[in-house]
């Protein structure tokens, strides 16, 4: 794939469903693309999911790709704003960690109260969704790893993590707004 007119023949090619010119055009962009993914996230194995994850909407979306335009800008566009809501979920996770710790530190040691937060946690985890609800007990009351829940629920490790995300902003959120 060293010359333009190659790149959009092989693109021609993706976009008509030929999965051989999509596994070419893989393999000539993963160690850039990685090398990309690494330097924003500084996580090997979340730059690896962020690859997959847009080569796989590449697959799914390629009959709107325009051979004519600049794939390699388009690709590295789509890494690049991967990455950034990656590290925006990041930030954001560590200061509703952050929040409910302080919470946590000043609320009275009283086993009345404590018990009531614990009912409001049951019925909290109650209103999720079932697929939700089961990845967030695995992970907390079963401590298995998002590896280990992914490959039991048959689904990708990233599907895991957003999931337990989700999970664990909702019930902050309904607990925060129980508690005020």
């Amino acid at each position: 794939m060293n010359s333009t007119y190659s790149l959009e023949s092989i693109l021609g090619n993706v976009i008509q469903g030929d999965q051989a010119a999509f596994a070419k055009l893989y393999r000539h962009y993963r160690l850039p693309a990685l090398k990309f993914c690494l330097y924003l996230v500084k996580d090997q194995e979340e730059a690896e999911n962020m690859i997959h994850d847009v080569f796989i909407k590449i697959w799914e979306r390629r009959a709107q790709i325009n051979p004519g335009l600049n794939f390699n800008s388009y690709l590295f566009t789509c890494l690049r704003n991967m990455a950034f809501d990656y590290l925006k979920q990041v930030e954001k996770s560590q200061l509703l960690r952050q929040r409910y710790m302080e919470q946590m530190q000043s609320l009275p040691e009283d086993p009345d109260d404590q018990e009531a937060r614990i009912q409001l946690l049951e019925v909290a985890i109650s209103s999720l969704s079932e697929k939700r609800k089961m990845i967030l007990l695995l992970n907390v009351e079963g401590g298995k790893s998002y590896q280990e829940i992914a490959e039991m629920l048959r689904i990708s490790k990233n599907t895991v993590k957003n999931q337990l995300v989700k999970a664990k902003q909702l019930l902050r959120e309904k607990l925060d707004f129980s508690l005020s």
